[in-house]
């Protein structure tokens, strides 16, 4: 009988290595491969034979579409983020930072769907159950019909919940992290267990028609621990965001195949769980100083919902051979590309300043459409003198200098009307005026801003001369 080779695997990344090594060649990681049978697993060991396939049945692309059904929890917030509800027979994994608030949720939301009569079953593999009714009952949520198990053991559970009667609507596993399956010879937390456990969950999901959540630790990245894979065999990949010096959290969407990609949630951490924020521009405006240079508000859009947030630049003489550039909130390489238009095109110097660009209340921007109001809070910064108060800014700058039109217009002018601002500069789109009651400003060019904000600055000069 052939002798059994050992394989090497980065608990990490999951790369593969013919021997033991300090650092991993896939992600760079020193001190993360370990050892694995190679043997374990589902379908594993020497000298099993593959039985013979069967075939299956074809059909076509035409044909009746089935709306999938969902379980709606109540939390306008978790349910916009989900695309309308849990889907049952689905498997969600849920990532975040330590003390972010994902077993939080996920408890009010067990709570919740158990005051409409669904079966919820809560799993986990960190906290004993006496840990898991005092948070319950801190939440208001320990009067309620949730089923609680403390186990780690993937066939144990898989057993409980088969044993358990009734099929249950939802399932919380907390976290994947912690199972381990007599099927794999590895510890818990490696690639290998992680991925089985993962493996039979779904399979779970898929053959009872119940819905599973999957609670996923992060590394220092921010990325999900464990292998990539699992994030692919799951049908929804959650993250949950927020800064520890704020109270707000987002959950947002990052693969969804029941909904949109691209919505989030926005809630505030309180003493008694966490409260949904219906109108987050309201809280990320909320401390707004009008009257600061280097303040801009910008318009943006997350999916179907318009967010309008603060982003505040400082512009200093720098006291080192090389100025420094810090972002917070943004991509420091677009900041940089915005930097270079303002310098080339515009004759804004700025490589003598150190650039410091925060976006208010520790939100995250990842869309294009905040180069204009960066552009305008750092010419407000350096010229020191505030932008109108009343004024949203959003738009796309290229790299020639022109502003770029970017879509649903309409939606941002709204949602800035609601909140108060009666200007905005914006780029040239004929379409997103109709009907429109505000001054709108409309520009071309990055230069057409600079000028702006340059003419308004020797206005209130005169102003003041005029005094």
């Amino acid at each position: 009988m052939a002798k059994t080779r050992a394989q090497f695997v980065c608990q990490n990344c999951g790369t593969v290595h013919s021997r033991w090594a300090g650092k991993c060649d896939g992600c760079g990681e020193w001190n993360t491969i370990v050892e694995e049978d190679p043997t374990g697993g589902i379908g594993g060991g020497p000298g099993k034979v593959p039985k013979k396939g069967r075939a299956v049945a074809l059909t076509s692309l035409s044909g009746e579409i089935e709306e999938a059904p969902r379980i709606q929890t109540g939390i306008s917030e978790l349910d916009r983020v989900t695309g309308g509800g849990f889907v049952r027979g689905s498997a969600v994994l849920v990532g975040g930072d330590p003390g972010i608030g994902k077993s939080t949720v996920l408890m009010q939301a067990a709570a919740a769907l158990s005051r409409r009569g669904q079966k919820v079953i809560y799993v986990s593999g960190e906290e004993a159950v006496a840990q898991i009714r005092l948070r319950a009952q801190r939440l208001g949520a320990d009067k309620t019909d949730v089923l609680l198990a403390a186990e780690t053991n993937v066939e144990d559970i898989l057993a409980t919940l088969a044993d358990s009667g009734k099929r249950p609507d939802l399932t919380i596993i907390d976290s994947i992290q912690t199972l381990w399956s007599d099927t794999a010879d590895s510890a818990p937390g490696t690639v290998t267990q992680v991925r089985v456990g993962a493996q039979a969950m779904i399979r779970f999901a898929k053959q009872t028609g119940a819905a599973v959540v999957l609670v996923g630790h992060v590394t220092k990245e921010g990325q999900i621990a464990g292998p990539r894979v699992v994030e692919h065999m799951v049908d929804a990949v959650l993250y949950f965001e927020g800064d520890r010096g704020h109270d707000y959290r987002i959950l947002r969407t990052v693969k969804n195949r029941f909904g949109p990609t691209d919505e989030i949630g926005v809630f505030e951490m309180s003493d008694k769980g966490l409260r949904e924020v219906s109108n987050p521009s309201a809280l990320f405006l909320s401390e707004r100083n009008a009257k600061s240079p280097g303040a801009a508000v910008f318009a943006g859009m997350e999916g179907t919902r318009p967010v309008l947030v603060e982003i505040q630049a400082l512009v200093a003489p720098t006291s080192l051979g090389t100025a420094r550039r810090a972002v917070v909130g943004w991509d420091s390489a677009r900041l940089s590309m915005i930097l270079a238009v303002l310098e080339a095109h515009c004759g804004v110097r700025l490589g003598q300043h150190d650039v410091y660009l925060n976006v208010a209340g520790g939100y995250r921007i990842s869309e294009p459409a905040a180069d204009l109001a960066v552009a305008s809070a750092l010419v407000s910064s350096l010229a020191g003198i505030a932008l109108p108060p009343d004024c949203v800014y959003f738009g796309e700058v290229s790299l020639s200098g022109a502003v770029r039109p970017v879509a649903q217009a309409a939606q941002r002018l709204k949602e800035a009307e609601k909140l108060g601002f009666t200007k905005a500069v914006l780029p040239v789109s004929g379409d997103a005026l109709k009907g429109a009651g505000g001054q709108w400003t409309e520009i071309e060019s990055l230069p057409d801003l600079v000028a702006r904000i340059a003419g308004s600055k020797l206005k209130a000069r005169q102003n003041q001369d005029e005094e």
